[in-house]
């Protein structure tokens, strides 16, 4: 059997995964339309083979919405996020000066030469800090349950709806904003808990871009966080594909 330690790690490790390609699919899915919005070249290229695009983008957003469902539905005996926070509010001992002086020896075989100093400064949490980000996942599950899970169940993993209109009416309440800020707070959490486990650090949700919009509109900005590389890939490959096909044709 294994210990709540090696289970939590476990669970973090695929929250970290789902959350990943949930922001993956729907971030690749969002920068192809808003670069090609922004670029008639591009908007040219995605048209030279329409069906392709439709097929691949509708593809990249169908699976974004079925990774979320992943990490917020409630059903039992799953990985989701109700379990991970469960296992670290109910497991305490995970997180105390002694686990992770064990965690630290295991990765740093010298850590025992800065090991003392290091403890002096570790957060061990407290049922605060887990209440605090229980509230940060209950209200963004309250997003994802009023506008996102109508789409997940009924357009995307069950297919309940048949009706064009009826689809229109459950997409129009689906906000990009929202859905950008959501997943993004999945990897801002999964970072927090990370930081804890292995580096003791408070559990604090620090700041993160997530507007497509903003990050193209920084043509330097090239940030480290998962969005923003792979919007940043998205329009280099686009514009780069673009003009190359552009200047064969003259």
């Amino acid at each position: 059997m294994r210990s709540p330690e090696a289970e939590f790690e476990q669970e973090l490790e695929v929250f970290r995964r789902e959350a990943e390609s949930a922001v993956q699919f729907f971030y690749a899915w969002l920068s192809v339309h808003q670069v090609a919005s922004r670029n008639e070249e591009v908007k040219d290229l995605l048209n030279t083979a329409p069906l392709f695009w439709k097929t691949a983008l509708g593809a990249l957003q169908s699976s974004a919405f079925i990774a979320l469902g992943r990490v917020f539905d409630q059903e039992r005996d799953t990985h989701n996020i109700d379990r991970l926070i469960r296992l670290a509010q109910n497991n305490p001992n995970i997180f105390s000066l002694d686990a992770l002086a064990e965690r630290k020896r295991r990765l740093a075989p010298t850590a025992d030469e800065w090991l003392t100093d290091y403890l002096k400064s570790a957060h061990v949490p407290t049922h605060d800090d887990f209440r605090r980000l229980r509230k940060h996942v209950s209200a963004r599950r309250k997003i994802y349950e009023a506008n996102f899970r109508p789409v997940r169940h009924n357009v995307f993993a069950h297919k309940h709806l048949s009706h064009q209109v009826d689809q229109q009416a459950l997409f129009a309440k689906v906000s990009v904003p929202e859905i950008q800020q959501v997943l993004v707070f999945l990897r801002r959490l999964h970072q927090a808990l990370w930081d804890l486990l292995f580096n003791g650090k408070k559990p604090v949700l620090r700041p993160a871009r997530y507007s497509v919009t903003q990050m193209l509109a920084l043509p330097k900005a090239n940030g480290a966080s998962l969005q923003e590389r792979l919007t940043r890939e998205a329009e280099r490959f686009l514009k780069s594909t673009a003009q190359a096909v552009e200047s064969s044709r003259q």
